[in-house]
């Protein structure tokens, strides 16, 4: 058989698997959607900018709407009552993940926080995360890095307004995280230019990851593939992946060194000792495995959304000048003008607060929420959900909705001034990290991060466009992926006044 008339046998088992999928689907009480053309479904209606497309498509089918995604049928949601359902009351029975083929490189979607099935290991594992990592004790231990990451950010752009060079705003901050996460994690620099080979080719490792994390995958849409891997983006990740768990790998290995040398440590100076010491007391509940696989997690997810937050506040703050003084004349009452602010002063700053919840409603970090997935037939709103549907939630179109939010596609940060309205999981028309018991773990680090580093950057520097561009220049166009990103980077010239 020659390769033409094998794929032609494989499209048309396809088509015949798709015919009988539908005619089972068509007398179930499913949720309304657009018309699925054969074999590919309705995969040619998602385009580029996915949120954007089944926002769209959620105004003529309503705020629970199915599509066949190829052989993968699907649940979009996409309004707060609708996310409520299935964030808060029905989230026992849709908390389960609905996990990408990339994510299964080097078994990581079966010892992922992020992405393991309820059970009682991700439950041990959620716990650590919440008691060790990122609970307020120890988020209060280690104010100080956040201090220092923030000063150090603030120097090196200092250093750029003395000669009047231009910064990427993006880029400066991804690396004040990395370097603030890999010294609180690992008491290590990775995006410290001088530090060492490894931490360099972990680093390189680190980007082409999240670049083919974000690459859209036929073998999401049509499982038979998955032998296939036919854009080698779970082939190509591997290599990454095993770089980076071997680095973490290393450093638990010399953890277990200086322990059997010292003996146990009494104070654990950052989170690697920490999750060594439960590995140890463990009795093999909690391997090595599982920590590199862990600490995979918090790397990933702990940079990108965050930089990326800060750089559309920014876009958003010199696109609109009038918001931008207000915020710097609040600063100016609190904070000494000229220097990084302080994490005292971050609670004094309501308007500050109000800048990054309007950014995080207009441009979410994750604009669909990680994926969830039905292990058994459910009832959502008096639709019935068939076993196996993944449930998706558009939080970017949620967090645009028209019957929730006045005048939703302005920046308009007074709308949160007096208002109840949080990211924190109780306000369903606010939910860039998600809710329910798979809510982002992370979220203590980064409700500090977003106004320490965004409040800095205000206080510190006054900020100009490169010469010859204009406010209206400025590009306001998003580029769908691992995280919401800019599609042009935003570039700015640091100015330090002279006091």
């Amino acid at each position: 058989m020659d390769y033409l008339t094998f794929i032609l046998s494989l499209l048309f088992i396809a088509n015949l698997l798709y015919v009988a999928k539908t005619i089972k689907l068509g007398f179930s009480n499913l949720p309304p959607g657009p018309r699925p053309l054969p074999i590919i479904g309705n995969l040619h209606q998602l385009g580029p900018k996915p949120h954007k497309s089944l926002a769209n498509l959620a105004r003529t089918h309503g705020p629970i709407m199915r599509l066949e995604l190829g052989q993968v049928t699907t649940v979009v949601i996409s309004s707060a009552s609708a996310a409520r359902l299935v964030l808060q009351k029905q989230d026992h029975s849709l908390a389960n993940r609905f996990p990408p083929d990339s994510s299964s490189s080097c078994g990581h979607d079966r010892h992922s926080v992020v992405w393991k099935n309820l059970s009682q290991k991700w439950r041990e594992l959620r716990r650590i995360c919440n008691a060790e990592i990122f609970s307020s004790q120890k988020m209060e231990a280690y104010g100080y890095l956040r201090v220092k990451r923030v000063e150090e950010l603030v120097a090196e752009i200092r250093r750029s307004a003395e000669v009047g060079e231009p910064v990427l705003i993006g880029e400066v901050s991804f690396k004040t995280l990395l370097n603030l996460l890999s010294r609180m994690i690992l008491s290590v620099d990775l995006d410290d230019g001088g530090s060492e080979a490894a931490s360099r080719e972990f680093k390189a490792s680190f980007r082409a990851m999240m670049d083919l994390l974000g690459m859209p995958n036929l073998v999401d849409y049509f499982p038979w593939l998955r032998v296939i891997d036919p854009q080698r983006i779970r082939a190509r990740l591997v290599v990454h992946f095993e770089k980076m768990l071997g680095f973490f790998d290393d450093l638990v290995a010399q953890r277990l060194a200086q322990r059997s040398a010292q003996g146990p440590v009494s104070e654990h100076k950052d989170v690697l000792d920490t999750l060594v010491n439960i590995m140890v007391q463990s009795n093999g509940e909690f391997t090595r495995t599982d920590i590199g696989h862990l600490l995979l997690d918090l790397i990933v997810a702990g940079t990108d959304t965050t930089s990326s937050t800060i750089e559309w506040a920014m876009t958003e703050l010199l696109k609109s000048p009038e918001t931008m003084s207000k915020a710097k004349a609040e600063l100016e009452q609190v904070a000494t003008k000229g220097k990084p602010i302080s994490e005292s002063d971050v609670p004094r700053l309501p308007y500050l607060h109000a800048i990054v919840k309007e950014t995080l409603r207009l441009h979410p970090a994750a604009p669909l929420l990680i994926p969830r997935k039905t292990l058994d037939s459910v009832d959502l709103n008096g639709f019935t959900i068939p076993k196996g549907t993944q449930i998706v939630v558009n939080a970017w179109a949620v967090q645009r909705d028209p019957a929730t939010w006045e005048d939703p596609e302005r920046f308009k940060p007074e709308r949160f001034l007096n208002s109840d309205v949080d990211f924190r999981g109780g306000s369903f028309e606010l939910i860039p990290f998600g809710g329910g018991r798979r809510i982002c773990p992370g979220l203590p680090l980064a409700s500090k991060m977003m106004p320490l580093i965004l409040g800095s950057l205000l206080n510190a520097f006054d900020w100009r466009l490169e010469e010859g561009l204009r406010i209206e220049d400025i590009d306001m166009d998003d580029k769908f992926g691992l995280t919401l990103v800019k599609t042009r980077p935003l570039r700015l010239i640091p100015v330090v006044e002279l006091f």
